[in-house]
């Protein structure tokens, strides 16, 4: 695309989701992740600013040179009161997928774009009803896939995706982890 081409774009995450869709959309890029950037947020924080609040934390570890251009996102789920990032085991995992079963909840990513000297940041929601699991169903997800690198043990994309979600109201990609036409235009009409 013309209008990045002075840049040097940099997707900083670990996400092969996020790769793939940023490929999706025919951008240059190259991959760089700091480790170890610590993603707490305030206990008052509403949870619709809390992906925004991650992402922009994530972008300001980052050092950039003048023609860099820098991509962090950050995904959670929200179901009633309750934020859900990423389970930490397949125990925990087995439990988000049933608090969400039969359930609506909200994904919510955030996504910061920031160069040497602007920053945009913003979310997208997007509502997602589950219907409802069986344990053979949950466990059969949870072994056979990887639901611990993915905001409320589950993704999209895949088989618990076209046997357990109903309907969504939203952007599928958001789901996925990243809201491809709204990063689109915040690229073309931002930098």
């Amino acid at each position: 695309m013309k209008f990045l081409e002075k840049y040097d774009v940099v997707l900083a995450s670990n996400s092969p989701r996020r790769r793939e869709l940023l490929a999706d959309m025919d951008i240059n890029f190259r991959v760089e992740v700091i480790g170890d950037i610590e993603e707490s947020y305030p206990d008052d924080l509403p949870a619709e600013k809390i992906a925004e609040y991650l992402s922009r934390l994530k972008a300001n570890a980052y050092g950039l040179s003048t023609n860099e251009l820098l991509i962090t996102a950050d995904t959670i789920v929200v179901l009633g009161d309750k934020v859900l990032g990423k389970p930490e085991n397949e125990e925990q995992a087995r439990e988000m997928l049933e608090m969400l079963s039969g359930m609506t909840h909200q994904v919510i990513t955030g996504v910061t774009v920031r160069t040497h000297d602007h920053t945009e940041t913003f979310s997208d929601i997007t509502e997602v009803e589950f219907a409802h699991l069986t344990p053979d169903e949950i466990d059969y997800y949870v072994s056979n896939y990887h639901p611990t690198d993915k905001a409320g043990a589950y993704g999209i994309q895949e088989w618990i995706g076209c046997v357990g979600i109903r309907r969504i109201n939203g952007s599928f990609y958001n789901v996925m982890g990243l809201p491809v036409q709204k990063l689109y235009e915040t690229l073309k009409t931002c930098f």
